[in-house]
């Protein structure tokens, strides 16, 4: 048989299994147009999928319109796999992941400019809870899609075109879902994220959202550093702030984090973390550290008690008008930074 497509769509399989072991997999084809997933549900081996009538098989439901996705199984608890889902990729963002130790096993190219990754956290079955608090930390990390970190969420399987209509190319063809790189082997800083994981899930559903009782009297939560930086480098990134402003006002930007923090749901004891070991040259000169961090969270967690940030000047200006006040709304959650950072004072 000299069919290169089915080839290609093999070693591509064959390539992606080997870096994410696992004794079963489970695929599931879904019908883009219809949304309706192809009856039944399969679990093969890394064998069995590698055969050439399995491949024939998914082949024709793909062409058929079929998405084909994929996840190592291992019933009801994950197999020690994260999917990190990066729909609008920065260029630097798997280098960053692997300076981090974060670094993935497999990652894809679902479509141009859009990649998957998975990351190798553990050779043991995780709980749901645990895996799903892992799976939030790298999206937030490295700007992945929030929605899908849940612990039994799947990936593509390489070798198979994209069949969602956005992603055609000007030809009108479905793009094919690529190998970009695998690395077997567990990602360095596995336990480390590992015991942040452990330490979001024992907090409960509860923990994310009732925030007067865990800021009167919490531990911080457990995090690791790498994570903790990568989450506030990208809210930095994300709103250019040493780009507009030379010398930011650090107090405010801790601000502006741990809004857009809780407004995620993430836990105050874990904003406390991220601001603890990503603020820039924190504690800085701060006498009370743990206190100043603790009022920093409540006002973002109760806007109305948030201090007004007025511009400092050296004189009034023209006009003799008194400079606006700016204040974030109640309840607007974080917006893009626009205020004047640099020369700007907290009034308590």
């Amino acid at each position: 048989m000299n069919d290169r497509g089915f080839f290609l769509t093999l070693q591509a399989i064959r390539k992606q299994l080997a870096a994410m072991p696992s004794e079963l997999y489970l695929v599931r084809l879904i019908h883009q147009r219809t949304r309706k997933p192809f009856p039944g549900e399969r679990l093969w081996t890394a064998q069995q999928l590698g055969s050439a009538a399995t491949v024939r098989f998914l082949r024709a439901r793909n062409r058929e319109g079929c998405e084909v996705y994929v996840q190592p199984y291992a019933g009801d608890r994950n197999a020690g796999y994260i999917l990190v889902d990066l729909d609008c990729v920065q260029p630097a963002v798997i280098a960053a992941m692997r300076a981090h130790g974060h670094d993935p096993c497999v990652v894809l190219q679902t479509s141009p400019g859009r990649l998957q990754a998975w990351i190798h956290l553990s050779t043991a079955p995780l709980q749901p809870a645990v895996a799903t608090a892992a799976g939030k930390m790298l999206a937030m990390a490295y700007g992945g899609d929030p929605a899908s970190t849940d612990w039994r969420h799947l990936g593509r399987l390489a070798g198979f075109t994209n069949q969602k209509p956005a992603r055609r190319t000007r030809a009108g063809y479905a793009p094919w879902v690529k190998v970009v790189e695998t690395r077997a082997g567990l990602t360095p800083h596995a336990q480390a994220l590992l015991r942040s994981a452990r330490e979001w899930a024992s907090l409960g559903p509860s923990g994310a959202t009732d925030t007067n009782s865990a800021l009167s009297d919490s531990v911080p939560a457990a995090m690791a550093a790498s994570v903790a930086r990568e989450i506030y480098q990208g809210c930095m990134e994300r709103w250019h702030i040493r780009d507009r402003f030379p010398h930011p006002d650090w107090s405010i930007v801790d601000l502006w984090i741990a809004r857009r923090l809780l407004s995620q749901r993430w836990t105050p004891a874990q904003v406390h973390e991220i601001l603890r070991l990503a603020s820039p040259q924190f504690p800085r000169r701060h006498g009370n550290p743990d206190d100043y961090l603790r009022r920093t969270i409540a006002r973002a967690a109760f806007p109305l008690l948030s201090p007004l940030c007025v511009p400092l000047m050296r004189e009034p200006p023209t006009g003799g008008r008194r400079p606006a006040l700016a204040r974030t709304p109640p309840g607007a959650g974080i917006p893009a930074p626009n205020a004047a950072v640099s020369g700007c004072r907290l009034l308590r």
